[in-house]
């Protein structure tokens, strides 16, 4: 009798989209993305949110290829270039880790992680951002920048000067209550 296939290793990964289902523009259906996904052979698909959140389950592949072959399957399917990032259930989990627990997202706090594409991650990054040393709580970890404001003082931040610039295009942005859901999405 023939020895049972074990099936293969899958790891689980999560692909940030950049810019979807914001300010009205870049509207993409969850489901529909969810069906590119299944589409392209990957398992265990979900979505989260309406702000392009997919997990998935995939062979292990380096993330850069995932996304090579993610971006085309997304314009292909609804018509949009959009940029995606794909992360692992480690570099989430280190993300994640690095947040202090206090930092979240209420209506005191802001807390945004800025999750960075391999080109612009690096600790020097902190020098390029735009910030208020006086409001603005920024530190890098690998694969993001961590930001936090009170409420209070969001006017004087200076994370909104980002906007527009080279290197908010080569970052995806989540408060820090989605990351954290994410991570345990991507461990369940």
């Amino acid at each position: 009798m023939p020895a049972a296939r074990r099936p293969a290793p899958r790891t689980r990964y999560v692909a940030l989209l950049r810019g979807v289902n914001v300010g009205g523009k870049g509207i993409v259906s969850m489901a529909a993305l969810a069906e590119t996904f299944r589409g392209l052979g990957f398992e265990d698909v979900r979505t989260y949110l309406n702000s392009g959140n997919v997990i998935f389950s995939a062979r292990p592949t380096p993330v850069a290829q995932l996304g090579a072959t993610i971006e085309p399957a997304i314009e292909r399917d609804t018509g949009l270039p959009v940029s995606v990032l794909v992360l692992d259930d480690a570099a989430v989990r280190s993300v994640v880790q690095a947040l202090p627990t206090s930092w979240v997202t209420d209506a005191t706090v802001r807390t945004d992680v800025l999750f960075l594409w391999p080109d612009v991650d690096d600790p020097g990054v902190l020098e390029r951002i735009p910030r208020n040393p006086e409001v603005d709580d920024v530190r890098y970890t690998p694969g993001a920048l961590l930001w936090r404001i009170d409420r209070v003082n969001a006017g004087r931040s200076r994370e909104t000067r980002l906007v527009g610039s080279a290197l908010y295009k080569r970052m995806t942005i989540r408060n820090a209550n989605t990351a954290r859901t994410l991570h345990k999405l991507l461990s369940a």
